[in-house]
This record gives C-alpha cells, sequence and structure tokens, in this order.
C-alpha cells in the first residue's frame, strides 16, 4: 500500500490496553448462548412451525445422508415433540442407511429410553446385538437394562447369547459380578471353569477363580483350583515363566491364611523355577514376605549390601548428587523399619542402623552447593528437610530434628534467596509440638529477615486459625505495606473485616485500596460494590461507587453492570429471632433505563460508535430478559442500519467503497449533504454558467 492512501496517521482517540481486550475475552467467553423463545398461539401456528422443521431436516439429511449427526438431531427433535412414531422412522431411515452404526443404535436406544418405552428399547437390543453380535458396548447396554429393571434371569440369558460368540474376559468377569451380586456363587464358581475351558494359559484367571473361592471361605477349593493350575503349566520353562501370577497369588493366600511354611514353600518352589531375569516381581514379592516374617538375615541382607556398594560407587563420582544422595537415605530408612527396629517408641542411642541413617544424611548436607544461584541449592534443601522428617516422625528425637531446622536455616543465605517451604514445615514442626510461640517467633523471623508473599499468607493462616484477629490485622497492613500493589491481599484483608461484622473498617481498607496503584484495580471496584449491595443492603452506597468509577473509567462493562445493578433484586442476609433470613431488595427497571441511556449519550457525544453497539446489544438483552415488549422496541430503533459510503483519492484517481454502520441518531444530527456533494454540486453550478455564457457569446 503506497504512503499516500494513508491519510490519517494519528493515534486514535481511544487507545486499547492488552489487559483491556484479554478482560473482554474473558468476559465474552463466560456468557453463554441463551437461545430464542419461542411460542406458538395456536394448533395452525404450531403445525406450521412443525412442518418448516421438518422441511429444513429433510433438505439436510438429503444433502449429507453420510452425516450421523443430522439424522440424530432430526430424531431427537421429533422426539422432543413427542412424535415418538415419526422419530423411530427417521432412526429407521438412518438405519437402513447406515446399518452397523453403533452411535446411531445407541442414540435410537436412548430416545426410547428417555420416552420411557423400556419394550422398544428392549426390541431395539435385540436386533443389535442380533445384527452386531461383536460390539460388546451394545451386549453391555442390553444386559444393564435388564438387571436395572429387575429382570436378573433375562440379564442372565443375554449373557448366556453372548458367551456363545466367545468373546474376551472381561465379559465373562462382568457375567461372574453379576452372580455375586446375586449371591450366587456356585454359578459364578461355574463360570470360571467355562472360562478357564475356552482361555486356560491365562494365569491371572487362575489367580482370580482361586481369590473368588477364598473369599467364599471355600478354601479347600482355592487350593484345588492353584493344583489344577500347576498341573496345567507344568514343569517346562515356558510353562513356568507363564505360572508366576499364580505362583505368586498361592503364596499370597497363604500368607493371609498365616500359613507362613506352605508360603516360604511356595515362593522357593517358583524362585527355583523361573530364570532370575524374568522373575524381578517374584523376588520382590518374596523379600518383602521374609522381611515380614522374620528371614530378613537370610534374603535381605545380601540384597541391601548390594545396594549400598551401588550407591556408595555412585556417590564417589558425584558427590553432590542429592538426588542419589536422598535414594541412599531411603534405603537406609527402609531397612530401619523392619520388625525388630520399629516399637512405636523413640529409637535409643544404641540403635545402630538408626544412627547409619543419620550419617548418610550428616554425609549429604555437607555437600553444600557450590553455586550461588537458587536452582542449585533446591534439592540440597530438600535434604535437609528429610533429614528433619525422618528425625521426627520415625526416631522421634524431636530436639535434633529442631536442631537440623536452624542449622538449615542457618546455612541458606537468605540474602541473596530463601526458601519459604523450609520456614514453614520449621513453624509447623513447632505447632505440632504445641509451641505457638516459636512457630510466631519463626515466622516473624522470616518475613522480617526475607519477606515472601507465601511466608506473609500463611502466617495470617495461622493467626485466623487460632481466632487472633488482632494479630492477623497487623500481619495484613505489614503485608500490604511490602506489597500495596497485591489487588487480592486488599480484598483479602477487607472480606476479613467483612467477616467480622466491622463494615466501617472494610470501608476504610477499600477506599486505602483504591488509592494505590493496583495490578488489577477491576477486581476491587468489584469487590467493593458486592460489599455494599450484597452484604450490607445498601443500594445508595454501591450506586455512589459505581458513579465514581464511571468517572474513571467508563467502560461498556461498566456501563451494562451499573445498569443490571439498579434493574436486579439483591439478595441480602438478615439476622432475625428466628435466625438467619434472606430478604431480597427489588429493583427498579427505570433507573436501570436510565443508566443504559446515560451510557448510550456518553458513547454518542464522544463519537465512539463500537462502544455504542455493543452497549445497545447489552440493552437489548436485558430488556428481553426484564423488560417490556416496549423496551425492546426502543432499543431496536438505536440499532444501526447498513450503508456505503464512497472516497476518492484524486492524487492516484483510485475509488473506494467503504461500508459504514449507520446510528439513527447520526443520521439525525447529519441529515444535509456531505462537504463533497456540495463542492460537487457548486462544480456543477459553476459549469452550467459558463455554458450558458459561452452560448450567449
Amino acid at each position: 500500500m503506497s504512503r499516500s492512501a494513508v491519510k490519517n496517521r494519528a493515534p486514535g482517540q481511544v487507545q486499547i490496553t492488552a489487559e483491556q481486550l484479554l478482560r473482554d475475552a474473558r468476559e465474552s467467553q463466560a456468557s453463554g448462548f441463551k437461545p430464542p423463545n419461542q411460542r406458538a398461539e395456536d394448533i395452525g401456528e404450531l403445525s406450521g412451525y412443525r412442518a418448516q422443521k421438518r422441511g429444513e431436516f429433510e433438505e439436510r439429511v438429503r444433502r449429507s445422508k453420510g452425516n450421523i449427526k443430522e439424522w440424530v438431531r432430526y430424531a431427537d427433535w421429533e422426539a422432543s415433540q413427542n412424535e415418538f412414531d415419526r422419530s423411530r422412522s427417521v432412526f429407521e431411515r438412518a438405519l437402513d442407511t447406515h446399518p452397523t452404526l453403533v452411535q446411531i443404535w445407541l442414540a435410537y436406544m436412548d430416545m426410547e429410553l428417555k420416552g420411557q418405552n423400556v419394550q422398544h428399547a428392549r426390541n431395539l437390543l435385540d436386533r443389535a446385538v442380533t445384527l452386531l453380535p461383536l460390539v460388546d458396548r451394545l451386549w453391555y447396554k442390553y444386559v444393564y437394562l435388564e438387571e436395572l429393571m429387575g429382570n436378573i434371569s433375562g440379564a442372565r440369558q443375554i449373557f448366556e447369547r453372548w458367551t456363545t460368540w466367545e468373546p474376551e474376559a472381561k465379559t465373562w468377569h462382568a457375567y461372574i459380578k453379576l452372580e455375586e451380586r446375586y449371591g450366587e456363587f456356585d454359578r459364578a464358581s461355574l463360570l470360571y471353569e467355562r472360562l478357564l475351558a475356552l482361555q486356560p494359559s491365562e494365569a491371572t484367571i487362575w489367580a482370580k477363580w482361586a481369590k473368588f473361592e477364598e473369599e467364599r471361605g471355600n478354601i479347600d477349593k482355592a487350593r484345588e483350583v492353584f493344583k489344577m493350575a500347576f498341573e496345567f503349566f507344568g514343569e517346562d520353562p515356558e510353562g513356568v515363566e507363564k505360572a508366576q501370577p499364580v505362583y505368586e497369588a498361592f503364596a499370597k493366600m497363604e500368607t493371609r491364611l498365616k500359613e507362613y511354611e506352605r508360603a516360604r514353600v511356595a515362593y522357593r518352589y517358583a524362585l527355583g523355577r523361573v530364570p532370575q531375569e524374568k522373575g524381578e516381581d517374584l523376588n520382590r514379592s518374596y523379600a518383602s514376605f521374609e522381611k515380614q516374617r522374620g528371614a530378613k538375615d537370610e534374603v535381605d541382607e545380601s540384597v541391601l549390601a548390594k545396594r549400598r556398594l551401588k550407591y556408595e560407587d555412585d556417590l564417589r563420582d558425584g558427590s553432590r548428587n542429592y538426588d542419589t544422595w536422598l535414594d541412599y537415605a531411603r534405603l537406609e530408612e527402609e531397612a530401619w523399619k523392619s520388625p525388630q527396629g520399629r516399637s512405636g517408641t523413640p529409637v535409643e542411642e544404641s540403635d545402630s542402623q538408626g544412627k547409619r541413617t543419620q550419617e548418610i544424611y550428616e554425609r549429604a548436607i555437607a555437600q553444600a552447593p557450590l553455586g550461588k544461584e537458587k536452582r542449585d541449592w533446591r534439592r540440597y534443601i530438600f535434604v535437609w528437610l528429610r533429614y528433619a522428617i525422618f528425625e521426627e516422625m520415625e526416631r522421634k528425637d524431636y530436639d535434633r530434628a529442631r536442631e537440623v531446622y536452624k542449622v538449615a536455616i542457618n546455612t541458606t543465605p537468605h540474602k541473596s534467596f530463601t526458601f519459604s517451604k523450609l520456614w514453614l514445615m520449621f513453624a509447623k514442626f513447632e505447632i505440632r509440638r504445641l509451641d505457638l510461640g516459636a512457630a510466631r517467633q519463626i515466622l516473624g523471623t522470616a518475613i522480617g529477615m526475607c519477606p515472601k508473599p507465601s511466608l506473609f499468607k500463611r502466617y495470617i493462616e495461622l493467626e485466623i486459625e487460632l481466632r487472633e484477629f488482632d494479630r492477623a490485622r497487623i500481619l495484613y497492613e505489614k503485608y500490604l505495606e511490602f506489597d500495596p500493589s497485591n489487588t487480592t491481599d486488599w480484598v483479602a484483608y477487607a472480606e476479613l473485616e467483612a467477616q467480622l461484622a466491622d463494615a466501617a473498617r472494610a470501608r476504610g481498607i477499600y477506599e486505602l485500596a483504591l488509592s494505590q496503584d493496583l495490578n488489577t484495580p477491576e477486581v476491587l471496584w468489584k469487590s467493593y460494590i458486592d460489599f455494599e449491595a450484597n452484604e450490607q443492603g445498601n443500594r445508595e452506597a454501591a450506586r455512589t461507587l459505581y458513579e465514581r468509577l464511571i468517572k474513571l473509567n467508563a467502560n461498556v462493562k461498566v456501563w451494562v453492570a451499573y445498569a443490571l445493578f439498579e434493574g436486579q433484586g439483591l439478595a441480602v442476609s438478615e439476622e432475625t429471632e428466628d435466625g438467619e433470613e434472606v430478604k431480597v431488595l427489588p429493583g427498579d427497571m427505570n433507573l436501570a433505563r436510565e443508566v443504559f441511556k446515560r451510557g448510550y449519550d456518553y458513547f454518542r457525544l464522544g463519537g465512539l460508535g463500537a462502544e455504542r453497539l455493543a452497549l445497545l446489544k447489552d440493552w437489548e438483552t436485558f430488556e428481553t430478559t426484564y423488560g417490556s415488549p416496549e423496551g425492546v422496541e426502543e432499543v431496536k430503533r438505536l440499532k444501526p442500519t447498513g450503508g456505503i459510503r464512497r472516497l476518492i483519492d484524486l492524487e492516484i484517481g483510485q475509488v473506494t467503497d467503504v461500508h459504514d454502520l449507520i446510528l439513527p441518531d447520526d443520521e439525525e444530527t447529519n441529515t444535509g449533504p456531505s462537504k463533497f456533494l456540495q463542492m460537487a454540486q457548486a462544480w456543477k453550478e459553476s459549469q452550467e454558467r459558463d455554458e450558458g455564457r459561452r452560448e450567449a457569446e
């Protein structure tokens, strides 16, 4: 585009900020679509409406027969008109075109069920599973319907039909669960037997059958199932590898039955046959079993020693790998948590395993980071926290845990950066020790040395939980002195005072906040207005706030919110002798219309056409919802009409047609010809005078 094509390069009168664009986009997304209301005055009008809609639907399905959604919309619309026969006809036509599409069958069934046509739904499901027997979803829906109607025998017959197609194991398990729900345990056991006749190589099915027999109290039958499984899988390596879940399930069953020797024999039998590289889960289960049953020396010590050597080798190369230190410490903690090492009381100083865990933590915290950045210290501080938790929760050595927290705080370079989690966990530790004074001192030191929002907020939450509201007020004041631009904190402070029924103090906080340079001032204005209107029931005060806000920011959204406030009722809670009651203060439609008119005039006088259009749209919605037909007509009279304006660039000889939206008020104030037309008319008259003079000569 040439430079001469752009006539006016000056900035617009109204500058739209990125913040306003984001806010408007968010608010437009929040407003949901509201379909128009349609009413039929008589049968003839209703019939005409239905005929029109049917014609539209028929045209759509004719154009795109493959679009399933159009068929379903058509049928659902007929059902919504209680024309179930027509709806069925539409579905049947769709099935003639697409007989194997499950979506159509499911939509058809949902229509019948919503219309409480249960027998129709049954017949339809019977047709569906007959035509599409391999679609599990149809079978499940059929079974669910029969069970929901209390026809258990019918549901059983459907499952029997289904199983003739040899479906997956999950179908059989659903059948078994049905029998279990109604106490038919013998039938369920026979179903397991039938399933294994079809899929005998699935080890998990054998384990589930045995678990089922165990839960119903038939232990002999459960052991018999395991025996049959062992005989089936045999002794060959491939069969033994597949039978791992069966061996493990057998050992765990014997453990639950407190037959520990049987369980140990089962584990050793399996481990002697399963290759070591393929039996990790089995080894892990056996090690856990031996830990719990006192055979730690036989199995666990060798595994523990090997893992210790591996960690020592890893830490020899990179001593500041804090994740490895944590894993190493966790290993020692698990070794310390053996049955003989845990008695529910603090561990004595002679506890060598506990001392070993302490030694690992001490070695880890001795490796301070070399870097001076916060990211270099994150995992290191986490080691300190884990150390303190271990001392408190596992060893019950509270004095040592307190000392760990203190040393960690003294080690952290708070002048460069700090870690809120460290301070908060130290404070929570003192709270658990019921020493509130120490917790307050820790949090006070934290916000004095290295103030952070999370520290202030947690300290305030603590005082509010303790009902120390005067302390909470002092903390809020210090917090807002630290960061006066954070709107949410001002709102939280004011809401606290409102909850304490101190309206004057809450109002003072709001006013003080309005004098600050806030990051999101609209949030504070909204909270302040809601406080006056909804909580205090003070319409006049809320109206005054709206007037102040309009002087500061006469945005379309502000005018609309102001008008809705005047037109809608307010629900206000009041304390009575019988308790709390909700009183509704009615709105005033006339005041609401006056606000809309003021906003319209404001934008009209300012020459802001886009803002006027947006306001008219919300005004029309308001009149349609709450107002009267006369009000709707009045708004429609102000709506714009289309127009074309022709621009001629004389320098380059270019003619451009510009489409404008002409507002009625603009037409009334601009009824005369434009300046360009006046100039053209004067030129034409001068040409005519010159021509007449030449003819006279």
